[in-house]
C-alpha cells in the first residue's frame, strides 16, 4: 500500500510511525512544504489526563515530555494583584520544534520518507492508495475536494496572538491586565528551561483603541507585529519581570472552530483528514495537537483492522476518532465564549470569584472540588465572608419581596415560567413585586434579539428569569442581566429534577453567572 501524508506536523508524523510499525510493508512518504526545522508557535500543552491512548501508541511522546518539557499540577490566575492557585490539574509542556525533531527522527526509524519543502497538490497524489490530509486548518487537499464533507467554520469575536517569552511561568498561568485601551489577558506556560509560550487575548474594541489594527495580517507567514510586541511587553512588564516577548510569526488573528460532518473522501482518491485540517478547538481547553495524534492512533488502527478495504476502514476511523472530538469541541464553545467576554467579569467579580467563575466554566462545583479542594474550599469562604452563608442558603431580597434561599421552586404553564417560590408572579408588569420572563434562544445566533429585549425593562423587575434555549444561551442571558443591567437574574433549568441539579445550581450561584436557580415544581 502507498500512503501520502501531507504535512510534517506531530499528527501526520505520528500517523506515518503508527502504520510503519503496524505494516512494514506500507510505503509511507510525508510532504511538508516548510523546511525540516521551521515551526510557527513555540510550545505545545497536554493534560496528563488525555496522555495515555497516545503513550500506548508509540513512546515518541512520552519521550519528549520526560527528556526535555516541563510539568506542573497548579493552574495560576493572577488579578488586580492577586495570585490564586487551583491544583489537581496535572499537565506537562514541550518546545515545538523539540518535539517536531524527535517526531522526524522517530518516524524515519520506522521507515518513513520524509520530503521537506515540497508542496503538493492532490492533483500530484494519483499514484499513491491513499491520501493523509494533515495539513492544518488551511488545509489545500481539503480545499481540493470536490466532496461535501459537511464543514461548519464558526469564527470567535476574540483577538489572540502568540508569543514566546524568557520569562519562566511555574505553570499554566492566566494573567489579567487593565490597560487605558481596555483588558487584556495571558495564557503562559514553560516550555523548557528558558522560555514560556505567551498567548494574549482581547476584544476587538480594546485591540483598536491600542492601535494595534495596524499590522498586514496578509502578509506571508514569518513576519511578526513588533508594535503589538512592544505594546504587551510594556502592559505586563511587571508580570513578566521587565523580560522580552518572543516573536514567531506572531500576529493577531481570531480563532476558528472548525467542525466537519464527513472525515474522508473516496473520490477522485481516497483520502483521509486528520487534525486541524478536519477540526479545531479553542486552545483554552486542550492541545491541537493530542487532537491530531489521537487522530492518527485511529485512523492508523482502522487501516489495521480492515485491511484491503479502504472504505470500510475510513468509515471505521470517522466512528472511533469523532465522539471525543465532539466532545472536546463541546467544552470548548463555553470557554471560548468565557474568553469573549472576560473583560466584563474581569471588572464585575472580586478576584476569588473571577477565578472561581473561570475554572468552572466547563465544570460542577462537586467534581472541581475532587480535583482541587482547597481552591473550592477557599471559594466558598469567599461567598460566606461576603454574604454570612453559604450559597444557597443565602437570603435573597429585592422590591419586597425575599426567599431564604436561592434555589427555588418555579411554577410554568405550556413551557413558560409563571411565578416563584408561590409568591412572585412572571410575566407581565403589576402593581406589586413582579418578574420578567426571557426565553433564550437555541443558537447564539438570536442572543442579539434577546438581549435587546433586557434593555425596556429599567430596574422595575424584582427578577429576570430565564428559561429555554442552551446551557450557553441561558448563561449569557443572565450575566447580560445582572453586569450590564443591574437586574438579579433567575436561570431556571431544564433538568431541574435530576440527581446533579443542586451541584450545578451551586456552580451557578457562587460563580456568579446568577443571582437565583429555580426548577420546575
Amino acid at each position: 500500500m502507498r500512503i501520502a501524508v501531507v504535512g510534517g506536523g506531530p499528527g501526520g508524523l505520528f500517523f506515518a510511525t503508527l502504520i510503519r510499525r503496524a505494516d512494514p510493508s506500507a510505503e509511507v512518504v510525508v510532504l511538508e512544504r516548510n523546511r525540516a526545522d521551521d515551526t510557527f508557535g513555540f510550545g505545545v500543552v497536554f493534560s496528563d489526563r488525555t496522555l495515555a491512548g497516545i503513550h500506548e501508541a508509540d513512546p515518541v511522546l512520552r519521550r519528549a515530555l520526560t527528556e526535555h518539557g516541563r510539568h506542573w499540577d497548579e493552574i495560576e490566575v493572577r488579578l488586580k494583584g492577586e495570585r490564586i492557585r487551583c491544583g489537581g490539574n496535572g499537565m506537562a509542556a514541550v518546545v515545538r520544534r523539540t518535539l517536531l525533531a524527535l517526531m522526524q527522527a522517530r518516524a524515519r526509524d520506522v521507515g518513513a520518507d520524509l520530503r521537506f519543502s515540497t508542496e503538493v497538490a492532490l492533483d500530484d497524489l494519483a499514484g499513491y492508495d491513499l491520501v493523509v490530509a494533515a495539513d492544518g486548518a488551511g488545509s489545500r487537499i481539503r480545499e481540493q475536494l470536490d466532496a461535501d464533507l459537511g464543514v461548519e467554520v464558526q469564527t470567535a469575536t476574540a483577538k489572540f496572538v502568540w508569543f514566546g517569552t524568557d520569562y519562566l511561568f511555574d505553570g499554566l498561568t492566566f494573567v489579567h491586565e487593565r490597560s487605558p485601551d481596555g483588558v487584556f489577558a495571558v495564557h503562559g506556560y514553560p516550555i523548557s528551561d528558558e522560555v514560556s509560550t505567551f498567548i494574549v487575548e482581547t476584544d476587538e474594541a480594546s485591540w483598536r483603541r491600542a492601535g494595534l489594527d495596524g499590522f498586514d495580517v496578509t502578509r506571508p507567514p514569518g513576519d511578526s507585529d513588533l508594535v503589538t510586541r512592544d505594546y504587551l511587553e510594556t502592559l505586563f512588564a511587571d508580570q513578566i519581570d521587565g523580560k522580552r516577548l518572543l516573536v514567531n510569526n506572531s500576529r493577531w488573528g481570531n480563532f476558528r472552530t472548525r467542525r466537519t460532518r464527513r472525515w474522508h473522501a473516496l473520490e477522485p482518491r481516497p483520502v483521509a483528514l486528520l487534525g486541524d485540517a478536519v477540526h479545531t478547538a479553542h486552545f483554552s481547553v486542550g492541545s491541537g495537537t493530542k487532537m491530531a495524534m489521537e487522530d492518527a492512533v485511529a485512523l492508523s488502527a482502522a487501516l489495521v483492522a480492515h485491511p484491503g478495504d479502504l472504505p470500510a476502514a475510513l468509515a471505521a476511523y470517522e466512528a472511533a476518532a469523532q465522539p471525543s472530538v465532539r466532545r472536546i469541541q463541546d467544552s470548548a464553545r463555553p470557554s471560548l465564549a468565557w474568553w469573549e467576554h472576560f473583560g466584563e467579569y474581569h471588572d464585575a467579580f472580586a478576584p476569588w470569584q473571577f477565578a472561581y467563575h473561570f475554572l468552572s466554566r466547563s465544570i460542577t462545583d462537586a467534581r472541581l472540588a475532587r480535583r482541587a479542594p482547597d481552591f473550592v474550599a477557599a471559594s466558598h469562604d469567599g461567598w460566606v465572608t461576603t454574604h454570612g452563608a453559604e450559597p444557597l442558603e443565602t437570603p435573597f431580597e429585592r422590591h419586597g419581596w425575599s426567599v431564604p434561599g436561592r434555589f427555588v421552586t418555579v411554577t410554568a404553564a405550556g413551557g413558560v415560567p409563571t411565578g416563584v417560590a408561590g409568591s412572585l408572579p412572571l410575566g407581565g408588569e403589576r402593581d406589586g413585586p413582579w418578574g420578567a420572563v426571557l426565553a433564550a434562544p437555541e443558537t447564539e445566533d438570536g442572543l442579539p434579539d434577546a438581549l435587546a429585549r433586557l434593555a425596556h425593562w429599567g430596574d422595575r423587575p424584582v427578577l429576570v428569569a430565564v428559561h429555554g434555549g442552551s446551557a450557553l444561551t441561558r448563561t449569557r442571558l443572565c450575566e447580560r442581566a445582572r453586569l450590564h443591567h443591574g437586574l438579579p437574574a433567575l436561570l431556571v433549568d431544564p433538568d431541574g429534577g435530576d440527581a446533579d441539579a443542586r451541584d450545578r445550581a451551586l456552580t451557578t450561584v457562587l460563580s456568579g453567572r446568577a443571582d437565583l436557580v429555580g426548577i420546575a415544581s
